[in-house]
């Protein structure tokens, strides 16, 4: 089942913080800002950036298809755009396909650029689930689990010193990327966004049944590359690593 209106967005609202939404193509972020380092301007900015990236890779992806269709790791071509190097680099630890990163690779280079014009004291980057973050405090970070009845009432507590980092989810019920699990959602946090959204879709391919949620634990426990990880199905749900568990009403 396909969720479109992104109300999970809500929770990152906060009196202190200025936010806008930017639509291109499949592309569609919500950022946020600390209220003192927002300009008007940003908005226009990030969809020049997203534009342009979009446009870059969409035109090296006719040139090699078969980057976008592999299911295990995959090197791009010399003349590819940076980005696509970066997602094929971490796609060596997850064991599936680069465009398992590609979410968390817009949003940080969306959040890099954006830097270079307005030098912001903190920014959240959503796309579809995946969260580039960099703040200067504590944030608690509810997950999107679809028809779960732990939708929304449970999360992560995320410190600022961590920061920046990567916070995402991946669903094999919820939204329209490429899933083998039935995950209702699997949270990881990794310093790296990139890493931390290929993981994320490598695990939730792994949870077909509340069954497959403790051989997963045990084995993203055993990441020292993953800082924290939540992960859903039906009504079980299981957290690993540093991050305090927050329940919300």
């Amino acid at each position: 089942m396909e969720y479109k209106e992104r109300t999970y967005r809500d929770s990152f609202c906060s009196g202190n913080r200025r936010s806008f939404s930017v639509k291109f193509k499949e592309t569609d972020l919500w950022i946020g800002v600390d209220k003192d380092s927002y300009s008007p301007f940003m908005q226009d900015e990030a969809l020049s950036i997203i534009v342009k990236l979009r446009n870059l890779m969409d035109a090296y992806l006719m040139l090699d298809p078969d980057y976008r269709s592999a299911l295990v790791p995959y090197y791009p071509q010399t003349p590819a755009p940076q980005i696509f190097h970066d997602m094929s680099a971490v796609c060596k630890r997850t064991d599936i396909g680069p465009m398992s990163a590609v979410a968390g690779a817009v949003a940080k280079f969306v959040a890099l650029e954006l830097k270079k014009k307005f030098p912001y004291r903190e920014i959240i980057v959503e796309n579809g689930g995946d969260i580039y973050l960099e703040v200067t405090d504590d944030i608690d970070i509810s997950v999107f689990a679809g028809q779960s009845p732990l939708s929304n009432r449970v999360g992560l507590h995320i410190p600022a010193s961590v920061s920046p980092v990567g916070v995402c989810t991946s669903s094999g019920t919820v939204g329209p990327s490429l899933s083998f699990g039935r995950a209702d959602a699997v949270m990881i946090v990794c310093k790296d966004v990139l890493l931390a959204d290929s993981y994320a879709t490598a695990m939730a391919n792994r949870v077909k049944t509340v069954a497959d949620i403790e051989p997963v634990i045990d084995y993203i426990s055993g990441r020292s590359d993953i800082l924290g990880a939540l992960v859903v199905k039906d009504d079980r749900m299981a957290v690993t690593g540093s991050f305090e568990l927050r329940i919300f009403q």
